[in-house]
């Protein structure tokens, strides 16, 4: 018996294969997840406006979070949001590089350096072992650890870019940057008084132990005009240590990864950038309309990525990973905070 086969299919029965998004489709669906992060960020600008020593990005993230909480967003969000807090997120870190100026991070002396460099590395390290004595993941300990030591949740989010982390990890390691950096801003000022320390000597724990520059600025000025500029020359020579650690965590994470797998590069793209502008910076020659505008991006850039990040972050998830992590924060604070305090009395 002779099987009879179907006959093929003519044009139009035939299913047209998806096409392929170009250029202007791929913009069109960050439109809605750019204007959500946008309204955020221009939300914590005015409330930074009426109230300039709360920082624009802990207020984005705050705000951001309130929102991710109470109002539920629609999916076609999701391709802006990712991008504002990767691609965005590491324009404004590779723009950071414009506040160095090296000349002022090497006259702090070669004493101070080395205390800057032992902050960082003590901080991580001790954080580490902190988490691991808690029982946390890796990943997440890590960007604690690198939160606290660093540069707040610029640095997570870095380190986030070169380590497999989850998005609880990282939502979670900005929450503790947030509590814990608020709070040191009053503190660090009425510890320094308590203990006698000179505005100079107080401006320079600030810068060595607070986390974000930001919070820095308000600590600084809180203590009064002679510990604002060490405090802040101190806390940009911590920023600087965020491109050794993050080009030190991608050659780790493709070891790890080995031929399988997508592996970062040795030399984060954002990382070069950071260096490249900091080196430009740092020759004086560039004119200073160019150094405020690249101030003003960066901060638009890293306002607008702390917006998506906060957007991110679900009470639910914070309230699934436990008190761990919060222990683990508090206490690389406090271990930061005693670096910083002990190197300071050592050298100066």
């Amino acid at each position: 018996m002779t099987q009879q086969l179907n006959p093929p299919a003519t044009p139009e029965e035939q299913t047209p294969a998806a096409p392929r998004p170009n250029g202007t489709s791929k913009i069109k669906a960050l439109v809605p997840g750019l204007l959500v992060c946008g309204s955020v960020a221009l939300a914590a600008t005015g409330i930074n406006f009426l109230l300039p020593a709360v920082s624009p990005l802990l207020l984005a993230i705050v705000i951001g979070a309130i929102v991710a909480n109470t109002v539920r967003l629609p999916s076609s969000v999701g391709p802006g949001l990712t991008f504002a807090a990767k691609t965005l997120l590491r324009l404004g870190v590779a723009l950071l590089g414009l506040q160095l100026v090296l000349g002022d991070v090497l006259g702090l002396g070669f004493g101070m350096i080395l205390v800057v460099v032992a902050i960082v590395v003590g901080g991580i390290i001790g954080g580490l072992f902190i988490g691991q004595a808690l029982g946390i993941p890796l990943a997440r300990r890590l960007l604690i650890a690198c939160g606290m030591s660093i540069c707040g949740a610029a640095a997570v989010a870095a380190v986030d870019g070169v380590i497999e982390a989850e998005d609880e990890d990282t939502a979670t390691a900005i929450g503790t940057v947030v509590i814990f950096g608020t709070l040191m801003i009053p503190l660090i000022p009425l510890l320094a008084s308590a203990m006698g320390l000179s505005q100079e000597m107080a401006g320079l724990w600030a810068g060595g132990s607070i986390h974000e520059v930001a919070q820095v600025v308000a600590a600084g000025g809180m203590i009064g005009g002679g510990a604002l500029t060490v405090a802040v020359v101190v806390k940009l020579a911590r920023v600087m240590m965020l491109a050794p650690v993050v080009t030190f965590l991608s050659i780790r994470q493709r070891r790890l990864t080995g031929s399988s797998g997508k592996r970062p590069p040795i030399f984060p793209l954002f990382v070069v950038g950071f260096i490249a502008f900091a080196l430009l910076r740092s020759t004086g020659a560039l004119p200073e309309l160019v150094i405020s505008i690249g101030h003003q991006l960066q901060v638009i850039f890293l306002t607008v990525a702390m917006s998506a990040l906060g957007l991110g972050v679900k009470l639910a998830v914070m309230r699934n990973v436990g008190w761990r992590p919060f222990v683990q924060a508090a206490a690389t604070t406090v271990l930061v905070a005693g670096i910083a305090l002990g190197g300071i009395l050592l050298v100066r």
